[in-house]
């Protein structure tokens, strides 16, 4: 079998991801503010899809035209053009359903006005809102032919091209930035008369009914135009090999260069001029590698994820307060909770309070002497940070492993590095070569005259925000088998050059990925010998070609495997001979599925995990990844009873089969079940038999 058919090309899998994510915007049983914050969720991962991925696919197939690897070439300009022809395809469908997702918040009294749709007081309201807090945010770009266009534009803005006409002369041209960063783009008008009705007008349409007041004065016009378009650059980045740069300073420098970064994509409104196309299309310096297409009127619309619910409360999905676990509230102190027994916490269904309570009480602690804790994303003001902080008031020695290219967050994460540093944090930058995923946090205890360490492992990020939107697992746990592994884990990011061993823990780049291969095996031998076995498993990304290999294998041998994949996926699910054992869901709702997990039978001796790693090449061979075994049997049964509510979702889930079509599981005579709800009440009900 050619080698095309057995793994689904990653980017044309992201897309149908990203698909996935739209669906939700047509679902009209998902509430009406939440659909349109849907379409902003999914123009933002469209956003990065081009930053990254589309744009390292066109970087391929520069370097395989400059090797002269033709056949390659070939083979990346096919993948490109489908990715082309797969976002159009999807922006016809995003276009759609905008429409569908208008009217239903017309429904419900609330509409979002254009241009061409505003009355007389309207119009004399938001000229006022205009000139007195809009017009100073803005100054436009009158290009010239001196004018580099492309180096004054950024990557993350969304822009009016304007065109200056003048009877009998040729159109001159301009941009202008719609001032997001500065205000909201969403302005409500005071009501004229019913206060049943809200109106809401974006900035670009309030800018483009003001523009003579930008241009009147500096320039002459019969007629000014204006039509939204965006545009998105590479966001890779180089880091230069100067030695007497520091490696911040190398990290500084490289994020400047994403400002300058050719563009992947340009998106322009549909009712844009012709001749406005082809001027915008020159000064960009778009070539055939890249895609540039007519979609809606507005651009730039993840601005929509903050879209402000100005109705009734049942706009939105109703809100699920955060469980309050027994299992750390009936202690005197985390350390007595942990010391009771291992605790596993699933974010967002559980308080992450939990969490920043084990920094906060570790900052002022007596008994603690040391904390070291990994940092990969934070939030902007993070809790975590200030207890850390706080530790090095009180005494403690506090290390922070800053993984400062963790992408996007990478100025930030510099910012937080020289703040820690001057709190008196010994922070380290990692290793050069390694990113480092992990979700590590060691708090070290004098008790009895001995150093007791408390490990935390998880599969999410250190984030009070996104621990409420992200579904994560956490586990606490006193074992000292697992927290000194953990403790050899921040010396292996220390001193790589060493040597060490870890008997429990899934470890990348140094022995996950036979580990897993190992376990895979373990289960195929356990079937051959007439024992129970089975492959679990719940990740984001399912791409590593050579452990899909092994899990054909292990199909081929007669083990069922289930995985819920929420993201990419190349294996190829129903291959006659090669995977037909294979069944692969995947779920969006309202909470982003995060965690990962593997089950393994193991011949009646299960064997339960979780990890930072997703199944993909980078995760098993260039980061720093940590996997942790459960083996609390309760744990892992809770574990194994949430994976098993998802496979029985009859609403949320879909089907990754080897069309990657995106269908719906089908329900038959089976109750309606989503798999999220029913998940909060099943940890609910275990809080009341505590």
């Amino acid at each position: 079998m050619d080698s095309t058919e057995l793994y689904y090309p990653k980017e044309l899998s992201w897309l149908s991801f990203n698909e996935r994510v739209l669906q939700e915007a047509a679902d009209k049983n998902t509430p009406a503010v939440e659909r349109i914050r849907f379409l902003g969720i999914y123009s933002n991962n469209l956003d990065e899809f081009f930053r990254v991925r589309a744009a390292d696919v066109k970087r391929q197939i520069t370097i395989a035209q400059n090797d002269g690897n033709d056949a390659e070439a070939e083979a990346l300009i096919s993948l490109l053009e489908q990715i082309q022809q797969k976002v159009v395809h999807l922006s016809e469908k995003f276009d759609s359903i905008h429409k569908d997702a208008l009217k239903a918040l017309a429904r419900y009294n609330i509409h979002i006005l254009r241009k061409d749709m505003l009355n007389d007081y309207h119009k004399d309201w938001l000229r006022n809102l205009f000139v007195n807090k809009i017009l100073r945010h803005i100054a436009p770009i009158l290009i010239d032919k001196k004018t580099d266009l492309l180096s004054r534009l950024n990557g993350t803005s969304v822009y009016l091209y304007v065109a200056i006409r003048r009877e009998g002369r040729n159109p001159r041209f301009a941009v202008v930035q719609v001032p997001t960063t500065e205000m909201s783009r969403f302005v409500l008008i005071p009501p004229e008369k019913s206060r049943k009705k809200k109106h809401i007008v974006l900035l670009d349409d309030i800018i483009q009914l003001c523009l003579a007041d930008i241009f009147r004065g500096f320039v002459k016009f019969d007629t000014l135009e204006a039509f939204s378009f965006k545009m998105t650059r590479d966001s890779e980045y180089s880091i230069n090999d100067e030695i007497d740069e520091s490696y911040v300073e190398k990290m500084s420098e490289s994020m400047k260069q994403r400002l300058i970064a050719e563009p992947v994509r340009v998106i322009y409104d549909t009712a844009m001029p012709k001749d406005m196309v082809n001027d915008l299309r020159k000064r960009l310096k778009i070539t055939s590698l890249d895609t540039m297409h007519a979609a809606g009127h507005y651009r730039n619309f993840k601005d929509f994820i903050g879209f402000p619910n100005v109705g009734r409360d049942y706009l939105e999905h109703n809100a699920l307060p955060a469980i309050d676990t027994k299992k750390f509230s009936s202690y005197n102190t985390v350390f007595d909770a942990i010391s009771a027994h291992d605790i596993l916490l699933h974010y967002p269904y559980h308080r992450f309070l939990h969490f920043t309570e084990f920094v906060r009480q570790a900052a002022f602690d007596p008994s603690v002497k040391m904390i070291r804790i990994n940092i990969y994303r934070v939030a902007s003001n993070s809790r975590i940070i200030n207890s850390l902080i706080d530790a090095v008031d009180n005494g403690k020695k506090v290390t922070v492993v800053v993984e400062i290219r963790a992408r996007f967050d990478e100025e930030a994460n510099i910012e937080w590095s020289k703040r820690m540093t001057d709190a008196g944090i010994r922070v380290v930058l990692g290793v050069p070569t390694l990113k480092i995923h992990s979700k590590l946090c060691l708090v070290t205890r004098e008790e009895r005259g001995s150093l007791i360490n408390y490990a935390h492992f998880g599969t999410g990020n250190f984030n009070e925000k996104t621990a409420k939107i992200y579904t994560d697992f956490s586990l606490f746990t006193r074992n000292q088998e697992l927290a000194n592994e953990a403790v050899s884990v921040f010396d292996l990011i220390q001193y790589p050059y060493r040597r060490y061993k870890f008997q429990h823990l899934q470890i990348s780049p140094l022995n996950a990925r036979t580990k897993i291969q190992s376990l895979i095996r373990q289960e195929i031998q356990h079937l051959k010998e007439g024992h129970k076995a089975a492959i679990t498993f719940k990740i984001n990304n399912l791409v590593d070609k050579e452990l899909i290999d092994d899990l054909y294998r292990a199909s081929q041998a007669g083990i069922k495997i289930r995985g819920i994949v929420r993201g990419m996926c190349s294996l190829v699910t129903g291959l006659k001979g090669i995977s037909e054992n294979i069944e692969i869901l995947s779920i969006v709702d309202r909470f982003l599925e995060h965690p990962r997990a593997m089950v393994f039978e193991g011949g009646g001796e299960r064997k339960v995990f979780i990890s930072s790693a997703d199944w993909m090449t980078r995760n098993m061979d260039n980061r720093i990844e940590v996997g942790c075994p459960i083996y609390d049997k309760n744990l892992q049964q809770q574990i194994v009873d949430i994976l098993e509510m998802q496979f029985q979702d009859t609403l949320k889930a879909r089907v990754i089969d080897k069309d990657q079509a995106n269908r719906y599981v089908r329900r038959g005579n089976r109750k309606k079940l989503r798999s999220q709800i029913e998940i909060y009440d099943y940890l609910k009900k275990l809080e009341e038999t505590y």
